[in-house]
């Protein structure tokens, strides 16, 4: 068994309402066990025999679009994978005081031809980026909501995306190394 973590974007916002208890029975029914889910916005971590994040990643999409009529990206990846984003952090300072104000962006891809150019001037002075790989860091000291390279970001990178603040990634980073440790 493999433990997997699923970012799904979108979900209990703007109608489109998926509670948590659901999900975890959608995932069982998929075959996956130990299933817990953190906050209400979509975050699951689990284990699973299947082999292949992006084809686990659309099955859990097509069960949601089944169960509840509407179709989330869906983005998967394997704790080994979660570890490497959390340790390749370049904000390690920030996220030690304001957690909240440091995100990464979740990619589905690496980007091709992502518009550099253009992030460098969206963001704000106080604003800082990093892109690594299928990861993007996005240090917001004035807020995530704010921001309008945080609001854009997904269309420059070219690729689809789904981002957490990083106490959400912490949470998510302690409960799938519990569940790869059993």
């Amino acid at each position: 068994m493999r433990t997997w973590i699923a970012l799904i974007r979108g979900i209990n916002v703007g109608g489109k309402q998926l509670p948590m208890e659901r999900l975890r029975t959608l995932l069982a029914d998929l075959g996956c066990s130990e299933v817990r889910t953190y906050i209400q916005s979509g975050n699951a971590v689990f284990c699973s025999r299947a082999g292949d994040a992006s084809r686990l990643a659309t099955r859990i999409s097509k069960a949601i679009a089944a169960d509840h009529g509407f179709e989330p990206f869906v983005l998967v990846l394997s704790h080994e994978e979660l570890v490497k984003v959390a340790a390749g952090n370049p904000y390690a300072r920030a996220v030690a005081t304001e957690p909240k104000f440091v995100h990464a962006f979740f990619l589905a891809a690496v980007p091709k031809a992502p518009d550099i150019e253009a992030m460098q001037r969206l963001k704000t002075p106080s604003e800082s980026f990093a892109l690594d790989g299928r990861t993007l860091y996005l240090h917001t000291p004035d807020g995530f909501g704010v921001s309008k390279l945080a609001e854009r970001a997904e269309r420059l990178l070219g690729v689809p995306a789904t981002a957490r603040n990083w106490r959400t990634v912490t949470m998510l980073l302690e409960m799938s190394a519990k569940a790869a440790t059993r």
